[in-house]
């Protein structure tokens, strides 16, 4: 635990999943109705510090977390992520995994999905089908 880390300090009624390794919860700025994180319990800062056990234990609380939000809000589809450092984006120095509901129609074109983090290379398609 880090006493400066907000996902160390999260309020029980946060977590709607958890297990002896990792927390779920929904996240406070959603990209869309229920978007959710997945946590490992102990305090690191990167996917590529994790453990085997807490690999598992993610991978696990991912199929959870979707059969609920499945049954809560239907999605069409789901994107999951990690951002792994500033430069990728991590504001929050504790690994957390984004688990995305995503909607037909919530995007003009999803084509090309996580690709659009770096917008210039997401289009992929274009130039080869000239």
């Amino acid at each position: 635990m880090n006493r400066g880390c907000l996902f160390c300090q999260l309020r029980e009624e946060r977590i709607i999943g958890q297990c002896s390794l990792t927390i779920t919860f929904l996240d406070s700025y959603p990209a869309s109705p229920g978007h959710t994180l997945i946590i490992p319990k102990r305090h690191v800062a990167t996917y590529f510090d994790i453990i085997e056990q807490e690999q598992n234990a993610i991978a696990k609380a991912i199929q959870t977390a979707k059969l609920i939000l499945d049954e809560e809000f239907s999605p069409d589809g789901y994107n999951i992520g990690v951002n792994n450092g500033e430069v990728a984006g991590q504001s929050i120095m504790h690994l957390h995994v984004h688990l995305i509901p995503r909607y037909k129609g919530d995007v003009e074109n999803p084509k090309g999905g996580v690709r659009w983090v770096i917008s210039n290379k997401a289009d992929y398609w274009s130039d080869r089908d000239k």
